[in-house]
């Protein structure tokens, strides 16, 4: 069985990088740097805050990984590790296991804005990156290319690769009866930083990326890939390890989906 992994990031504004772009020294504190940034976005744009991807600074990798039997959900992130780290163990675990990723608009977002942040930390991602060059079954199915599911944007392909047709995972993860977001959202994700809650960032990232699983065994289902009993199966795995683990962000998701 190839390994799954299905991903998602939080970030929060660049502060280094933008006070490096905007010459701010520092007497001005993060919050007015980043404040600033946003001011300027909301001017660009008419209204949106949401910063260009470039300048958006990982915080939290997390991750499910269904493999040899096992579900496990865990992430890389702040404050055990720096940007730099969390980015590079992410991609050396592509390296050593060759997973198929699963995301939600990560061809649109996650991706994207861990290949500027690599660039800039001088990560290293050989697996990641081959078309063929290295190994040949990569030039007609590999991570970069769109229509190839080594790396599976399910948002993307749902939506028949329409923008005008996407629909946001909390919304479509409760429709199938799933739990959805809870307590948090992306856009709260640097109100909840600077209040130094790192913890809570990381669990609502964790439920994101089961949210996201579970839409994805659905899609599984649907197309064939799985037969009722096993779509049930791998159903009951996710509740049993969920359940197992004793974490207050998973009795609430648990009580959520039951509900």
């Amino acid at each position: 069985m190839t390994p799954l992994l299905i991903f998602d990031i939080e970030t929060i504004p660049d502060v280094p990088g933008l006070r490096r772009l905007y010459n701010a020294g520092p007497e001005i504190s993060d919050h007015d740097v980043a404040e600033m940034a946003l001011l300027f976005r909301r001017q660009q744009t008419g209204g949106s805050d949401f910063l260009p991807l470039h300048l958006q600074r990982v915080v939290t990798i997390s991750c499910a990984l269904r493999e040899d039997g096992r579900f496990r959900v865990f992430s890389l992130s702040e404050p055990d590790a720096g940007e730099a780290e969390i980015i590079q163990r992410f991609f050396d675990g592509i390296e050593r296991y060759t997973p198929q990723l699963v995301s939600w608009n990560g061809g649109g977002f996650d991706l994207p804005v861990l290949h500027y942040r690599a660039m800039l930390h001088g990560v290293t991602a050989p697996r990641y990156w081959d078309l063929g060059d290295d190994d040949r079954d990569f030039k007609w199915n590999n991570y970069i290319s769109r229509y190839h599911t080594r790396h599976l944007d399910l948002m993307d392909l749902l939506a028949l690769y329409q923008p005008r047709a996407y629909v946001p995972l909390d919304d479509f993860a409760k429709l199938l009866g799933f739990p959805g977001k809870l307590g948090m959202d992306g856009a709260k994700v640097w109100e909840a930083y600077q209040r130094g809650e790192i913890a809570a960032i990381r669990d609502y990232c964790e439920t994101d990326v089961v949210n996201t699983h579970l839409v994805f065994l659905r899609f599984q289902h649907m197309r064939g890939a799985l037969t009722r009993e096993q779509y049930a199966s791998e159903i009951a795995l996710v509740r049993d390890t969920l359940a197992a683990s004793g974490a207050a962000h998973w009795q609430e998701f648990l009580a959520a989906w039951q509900a």
